[in-house]
C-alpha cells in the first residue's frame, strides 16, 4: 500500500496523519514516523502496515486514555468502562489502563482518598461514602484506608447544606441515627432553621441559637455522648481547627438507646468512641467544674467503662458489656453538661480539626499524658484515687493516694495499648514542624482549658505534644 501524502495534525500537539493510496488514514505519532522511516510515495508490504495499524491504535487509545483522566479525576475500572465505550476492545482499555497507571497519571487509591474528601465537605457519612466508592468502581480493598479521609466532624459548610435542604423538604421533625457527628450535624439543624442567623453566625455568638426543630436522637456508637449534651462540634477547614458550640436548645428532645445499635460496630471504631466516652468521664470528674450532680454521673460512667471496655470491643456477642458502655457513654455526655472536659479535649481538637485524626483516638493518644501531668496537682490526685476506690474491684493493693492515681492513669494507658489504638502521631504523618501551630491551635481553646485544675500554659502544651510526636 502506497503513502498518498503524510500531514501535521492541526489539532492534536505531536499527531501526525498518514493518507494511503486506497483513501484510508492512519493517525499516528512523530515517534512511530521515525521508527517506522515513513515518506510520501513509500510502498508498504501488509507486514509492516499491519504493524503501523496495530502500535497508531495503541497510540490512540493511550492518547484518549489520557485526555479522559486529564479532563476529571476517575478510578480505572471507570476509565476503562468509557475507552470501550469509545471502542477500544477490553485489552486495549486494560493496557491503557496499566500504562497510565505505570507513569502515574492514574491512582485508585488517591482517587478514592479525594473521593471520600469530597463526600466529607457535601455532609455525607460513612454508609453514603462507601455507596459512591462502590459506585465510582474503586476497588474494596481500598475503600478502609481511604475512609480515614473522611472528616469525623461536620464541617460548617456541610451543615448549613443540611439546613438547607431541611428547609424545602416540608419535614416537622428530624431523627438522626449515627454517630457522634451525625447527631451534633442534626443538633445543629435543629437551631438553624431559620433565616435569622446562620452556622458561621453561630460560631461567633453560640447564644443566639433558639429551638425552631424537635429532635430524635439514636446513637450507634457507645462513646460520644452528643445525644445528651447541649454540645456540637463542626469543622471550620479555612482555620484547621474544630469549634464546639455550646446552647441549651440543642438538647435533644428524645433519645433512643439500644445496644443492638452497636452490636456489629467495627472494633477500630467501637475503640475510638469506646475511650471517647472514658475521657469524658475522668476528664469531667477531673474538672474545676465538677460538682455533685457531674460527680455522680462521671463516676458511675467511669466504672462502667473501666470494668467493660475491654469485652465489650473484643466480643461482637458480649452484649452485656456493650449495654453498659452504652449507658456509660450516655453518662458521660451527662457529665459534660453538668460539668465539662478538659485539657485532653481542648489539645485534641488541633489533631482533628488539621490532620482528621478520628476525634476518640485524638483523645486516647493524649489522655495518659495529660491525666499524668494533671495528676501533679494535689487536687486531681486526691479525685484519681476517689475514681480508684470506686472503679478497683478486684486485688486492692493500692494503699496511698500517690499510689492510687498511679494506678489509675496506669489503667488507661492498658486500656489504649489493649485496643491498638496508636499513642503516637507520627503513624499520621505529623511532622515535628508542626509543633507551634499545634501549640498555638490547642491553646485557643480556652472555654476548656480553663475547666483543667492544673493550669495549662503554652509551655506545658508544647512539652505534651511533644511526648506524643
Amino acid at each position: 500500500m502506497r503513502i498518498d501524502r503524510i500531514e501535521a495534525s492541526k489539532h492534536k500537539r505531536g499527531r501526525v496523519l498518514v493518507f494511503l493510496a486506497d483513501g484510508s488514514l492512519l493517525k499516528v505519532t512523530e515517534q512511530e514516523l521515525l521508527t517506522f522511516g515513513l515518506r510520501s510515495g513509500d510502498e508498504l508490504d501488509e507486514e509492516t502496515l499491519t504493524r503501523l495499524k496495530e502500535s497508531a491504535g495503541v497510540s490512540n487509545i493511550k492518547t484518549t486514555a489520557a485526555d479522559l483522566v486529564g479532563r476529571r479525576a476517575m478510578s480505572r475500572r471507570d476509565l476503562e468502562k468509557k475507552l470501550q465505550e469509545k471502542g477500544a476492545s477490553e485489552t486495549e482499555a486494560r493496557y491503557a489502563g496499566e500504562w497510565l497507571e505505570a507513569i502515574g497519571a492514574l491512582d485508585d487509591g488517591a482517587y478514592a482518598a479525594a473521593l471520600v474528601r469530597h463526600c466529607g465537605d457535601m455532609g455525607y457519612g460513612p454508609r453514603r461514602t462507601r455507596e459512591k466508592l462502590r459506585e465510582k468502581g474503586v476497588p474494596q480493598e481500598l475503600w478502609d484506608e481511604a475512609l480515614d479521609e473522611l472528616p469525623p466532624e461536620p464541617s460548617y459548610m456541610a451543615v448549613q447544606k443540611l439546613v438547607d435542604e431541611f428547609k424545602v423538604s416540608g419535614a416537622d421533625l428530624i431523627v438522626a441515627c449515627g454517630g457522634g457527628s451525625v447527631m451534633d450535624a442534626a443538633k445543629l439543624a435543629s437551631v438553624l432553621v431559620t433565616d435569622a442567623y446562620g452556622v458561621k453566625e453561630l460560631l461567633d455568638n453560640p447564644g443566639m441559637a433558639q429551638k425552631c426543630v424537635p429532635i430524635v436522637l439514636i446513637p450507634t456508637t457507645a462513646g460520644t455522648g452528643a445525644e445528651v449534651t447541649p454540645n456540637a462540634i463542626v469543622a471550620v477547614p479555612e482555620k484547621e481547627l474544630k469549634v464546639g458550640i455550646v446552647n441549651e436548645n440543642m438538647i435533644a428532645d428524645y433519645v433512643i438507646l439500644d445496644a443492638r445499635m452497636i452490636k456489629n460496630l467495627p472494633r477500630k471504631i467501637a475503640a475510638a468512641t469506646g475511650v471517647d466516652a472514658l475521657a469524658h468521664c475522668i476528664e469531667c470528674f477531673t474538672s474545676n467544674k465538677a460538682n455533685p450532680f457531674s460527680d455522680l454521673y462521671a463516676l458511675e460512667g467511669l466504672d462502667l467503662i473501666l470494668n467493660n471496655i475491654e469485652k465489650a470491643c473484643d466480643d461482637p456477642d458480649a452484649m452485656a458489656e456493650k449495654n453498659r458502655m452504652q449507658i456509660a457513654a450516655y453518662y458521660g455526655g451527662l457529665a459534660i453538661t453538668a460539668s465539662g472536659t478538659t485539657a485532653v479535649h481542648a489539645l485534641s481538637y488541633p489533631l482533628g480539626g488539621k490532620y482528621h485524626i478520628a476525634h476518640g483516638v485524638s483523645n486516647a493518644i493524649l489522655l495518659a499524658p495529660v491525666m499524668r501531668f494533671n495528676s501533679e496537682h494535689p487536687a486531681v490526685k486526691e479525685r484519681l484515687a476517689v475514681a480508684y476506690d470506686r472503679c478497683c474491684h478486684e486485688n486492692k493493693t493500692c494503699t496511698t493516694v500517690d499510689e492510687k492515681a498511679a494506678w489509675m492513669i496506669a489503667r488507661l494507658e492498658a486500656i489504649v495499648k489493649h485496643l491498638d489504638i496508636p499513642t503516637s502521631l507520627k503513624e499520621f504523618g505529623v511532622p515535628a514542624e508542626d509543633l507551634e501551630g499545634l501549640v498555638e491551635s490547642g491553646m485557643q481553646v480556652q472555654r476548656l482549658l480553663v475547666n483543667n485544675m492544673r493550669p495549662v500554659t503554652a509551655d506545658d502544651a508544647r512539652k505534651l505534644y511533644q511526648e506524643i510526636m
